[in-house]
């Protein structure tokens, strides 16, 4: 009791200080509930980075389907504009036969199914480098530039149309493709000469070394022949993104 009272203005500043800090916590607390509107500004699906890309995914497909809708109509309106507009039929007459090449129209043919898969998770992989257990960007770009070289005439991916604009690319062990989010395993369908096909996929360099990696590390890799393969047409846009030089 002495020390305090021999020190009569040591509560003043807390004084000031409390009541401040209050209202600094006030403002900071109504920020938050407006800026959140009554939710959680962290939620645990949204925390995750999983949850994250299975909710960018379910928007894609949202967006998927949205699209596809509008394509319907788009394509509806154009026959009925070449039905009006013998200048508009005139034009589709020229553009159909490229359809084909272009890969703008579902095909039907034998082929091959090459699949790529990532190793079983097992005691076996323990204190391998994980980067030796799973399929990498080059392995699928060796597989799809090996059936190109032997004669393919269409291919697809996971389901999605290969054209002369998509790209294969990897984050990790996901495939991304056309705007599209896959994971392994990848099934690689190519309509063509089945035994060219073959040769080629044998002749790679890149394929060889992702076929001893298998037979290593226990990674999938499998082919087959396939009398009628059905490859879907490509949906997506077919506009071509390109740097340009900046002016000054």
């Amino acid at each position: 009791m002495g020390r305090l009272s021999g020190r009569p203005g040591g509560r003043g500043p807390w004084r000031v200080l409390v009541p401040v800090v209050c209202l600094v916590a006030g403002l900071g607390f109504a920020a938050s509930a407006r800026d959140s509107r009554g939710t959680d500004l962290r939620p645990a699906g949204t925390a995750n980075l999983t949850d994250l890309v299975r909710t960018a995914e379910r928007r894609v497909q949202q967006a998927d389907a949205v699209l596809a809708g509008l394509q319907r109509q788009v394509s509806a309106a154009a026959v009925g504009a070449g039905r009006a507009d013998h200048r508009v039929a005139e034009a589709q007459q020229q553009v159909t036969p490229l359809k084909a090449p272009a890969g703008l129209t579902p095909v039907t043919g034998p082929g091959i199914v090459v699949v790529l898969d990532d190793a079983p998770q097992s005691a076996d992989s323990a204190g391998v480098d994980p980067n030796q257990l799973v399929v990498h960007q080059s392995d699928l770009q060796a597989v799809v530039n090996a059936l190109w070289a032997g004669g393919a005439e269409a291919m697809s991916i996971a389901g999605q149309r290969m054209i002369a604009t998509s790209a294969v690319r990897c984050v990790g062990n996901t495939l991304l493709l056309n705007g599209e989010v896959y994971s392994p395993p990848f099934r690689v369908a190519a309509i063509g000469p089945y035994r060219p096909m073959e040769k080629a996929l044998d002749a790679s360099p890149g394929v060889k070394l992702f076929q001893q990696a298998a037979g290593y590390y226990g990674l999938g890799y499998t082919t087959e022949s396939q009398a009628a393969l059905r490859l879907p047409a490509y949906r997506g846009t077919i506009g071509l993104a390109y740097a340009r030089a900046g002016t000054k």
